[in-house]
């Protein structure tokens, strides 16, 4: 090595798992945008039906002014709650039809159940039991989308940057939130409250999106990993070497399609019988299942209860309690709650669940859930006379208004940052193959029980206890423990699965249930190492090397193959760094770095 040989990166800089740079890709890219920007359907149905239920000729259309408080309230929660009850129907047949005919043909049928459902409410005409109807199809729809998108996004998405992808699919509720804030306040500035373009014209984005979804399915590739429980393995190769921009012989391609392989052997071992029967023992018997199951479920119990997506679907209702006046201006403060939730899932998506871990992002926004919710209840509790006719603020009370008012947007914050993006990326990525789509078809089936139990139960909470209700106040308290509940039992209990293959991830349950949040990471770490060595010396690796580096406290294994070489450094925490090289050039630089260290290992490469 001559003396100007230029200075090389620090290998032990690169994160774990630095799949090599032809898998960031256009291919990958367009399917997991194309598949991503399914979230925005929950996200325009939060965004838009508290809106529409409040527009003067929605209520004039279906005599809602005539109502008591009381009724008026069960309507609301009715119809705000009827996507969440089709969306529990769509959730069980998204297991069915995922499996049966494809996450791609699954795509397109619930798409037009989707535009089917909204088309049946947009022409109730003042029937309520059409708009009923008509959301329950929608919600069918809907609900589907939970479940296939995040499975297929977690499925064609290389592990190190796996939930930047599927992170897509929950920043896009919140793309679909805002465009339907600002379209509901758009309208309101632009149609005239007695026509009812006013609340029509903003639904149409349901068919918008439901359209351009449809028609980007028809160019995507089928998941790799379904085409191998099917049994079809040289689809599968063709269509990973696509999504990965590599030849089908390449060593990445070959390890991924092997793992899935084993990993589904290793299933169809331990499998308890066939049918429903047989996936319901391997969800709830195999201990390893369970697990999985349970966190599934707590993660949805304790996200949805929290009180962030409440405050998601009666936004105005919200604000207008803290002191928000005038129809226009509690859009305008709807719309910019929008705006934070959406900027707060980009910056997790892109800088937080891959480069600092899911339980450091999910800490973060739990806390900062938290402490809003904590002041508002403080502050309803300070002012408990806030939301009777006439009232009115004292300077100081105007003051802390408006601190209130601030903090639902850092709880908006909070949330996208934290449980909304996590209840998606662990469901998707936690279960085996053979049960994933089942399981995650189960878990969702729970999150649209307890988003409709929230939905239809906030109206009467808000209610004062007179009426039978918790008061406001009652409620942010209660929303504020659930939400603390949720920090501990987070950080207890939920593993660090950034940067993991989904096959490596079974080694994470293999530990007891109390150290699996806490110590399951090392273990899969581990478990990952072995893999890739083993893929490699199958293909061919010429040389395996194990020496410890001189003044580190670090063991360097080096794999040489005549396309990658693995470079995998264990460090203090048990930890990796592993990382895939094609040229040659590289190959050098790292050797140089360690002939300067005066590393043993350099002698067997220069």
């Amino acid at each position: 090595m001559g003396g100007g040989a230029k200075k090389p990166t620090n290998i032990f800089k690169l994160s774990l798992g630095d799949d090599p740079k032809e898998v960031n890709n256009w291919r990958l890219w367009f399917a997991a945008i194309s598949f991503g920007i399914m979230g925005a359907a929950r996200g325009i149905d939060e965004g838009l039906i508290s809106g529409t239920f409040n527009t003067k000729s929605f209520q004039s259309l279906h005599h809602l002014k005539q109502l008591s408080p009381t009724e008026y309230a069960n309507i609301k929660g009715n119809v705000s709650a009827m996507v969440q009850i089709g969306s529990v129907a769509g959730a069980l047949l998204a297991f069915l039809l995922a499996d049966r005919i494809g996450r791609i043909w699954a795509t397109r049928q619930l798409c037009l159940l989707w535009i089917l459902g909204i088309v049946i409410f947009m022409t109730n005409q003042g029937r309520m039991g059409q708009v009923y109807a008509g959301r329950f199809i929608a919600g069918v729809g809907i609900g589907e989308t939970t479940v296939i998108a995040p499975v297929y996004i977690s499925e064609i998405a290389p592990k190190s940057i796996r939930g930047l992808c599927v992170c897509i699919f929950s920043g896009s509720v919140y793309i679909g939130i805002m465009l339907a804030y600002f379209a509901t306040y758009g309208a309101s500035l632009h149609i005239s409250s007695k026509s009812n373009s006013q609340w029509l014209v903003p639904t149409s984005l349901h068919l918008i999106f439901a359209g351009l979804i449809f028609v980007l399915s028809w160019f995507q590739l089928e998941s790799p990993r379904l085409l191998i429980k099917k049994g079809d393995r040289q689809h599968a190769i063709r269509n990973l070497s696509k999504l990965r921009h590599l030849p089908e012989e390449h060593i990445v391609v070959q390890h991924e399609i092997n793992e899935m392989v084993r990993q589904l052997h290793e299933e169809e071992e331990a499998t308890m019988g066939a049918g429903w029967l047989g996936y319901l023992k391997e969800m709830f018997l195999i201990k390893e299942n369970f697990y999985r199951i349970y966190l599934g479920f707590f993660v949805q119990l304790l996200s949805q209860w929290s009180g962030a997506g409440s405050i998601t679907v009666y936004a105005q209702d919200f604000f207008a309690l803290l002191g928000t006046t005038g129809q226009q201006e509690k859009l305008f403060a709807t719309a910019i709650f929008g705006v934070v939730k959406f900027v707060a899932a980009i910056m997790c998506a892109l800088f937080l669940v891959d480069v600092i871990g899911r339980k450091r992002s999910l800490a973060i926004g739990i806390f900062l859930q938290a402490i809003s919710m904590i002041y508002i209840a403080a502050f309803l509790t300070a002012v408990p006379n806030i939301d009777e006719e006439g009232f009115e603020f004292t300077p100081t009370q105007k003051h802390a208004s408006l601190g209130a008012i601030v903090f639902i947007y850092v709880s908006g914050f909070g949330w996208a940052m934290g449980w909304n993006s996590i209840q998606y990326l662990i469901n998707a990525e936690i279960y085996p193959l053979r049960i994933r789509a089942i399981s995650s078809s189960f878990i969702m089936c729970f999150h649209f029980v307890n988003q409709y139990g929230n939905s239809r139960a906030v109206p009467q909470m808000l209610l004062s206890t007179k009426e039978g209700g918790l008061s406001s106040a009652g409620t942010f308290w209660f929303f504020a423990v659930i939400t603390v509940i949720g920090f501990f039992w987070a950080w207890f209990f939920i593993p660090e699965t950034a940067g993991l293959s989904l096959e490596s991830m079974d080694k994470l349950f293999t530990l007891k249930w109390y150290q699996i949040g806490r110590m399951g990471r090392a273990v899969a770490n581990e478990a990952e190492q072995r893999s890739i060595e083993r893929t490699l010396q199958e293909k061919g690796a010429v040389e395996l090397v194990e020496e410890s580096a001189e003044k580190r406290d670090t063991r360097v294994v080096l794999i040489r193959h005549e396309q990658a070489v693995l470079v995998h450094r264990p460090d203090r925490t048990h930890s990796y760094s592993t990382a895939y090289f094609r040229t040659s050039e590289r190959v050098r630089n790292f050797c140089f770095e360690a002939d300067e260290r005066k590393d043993p290992v350099s002698r067997h490469w220069l």
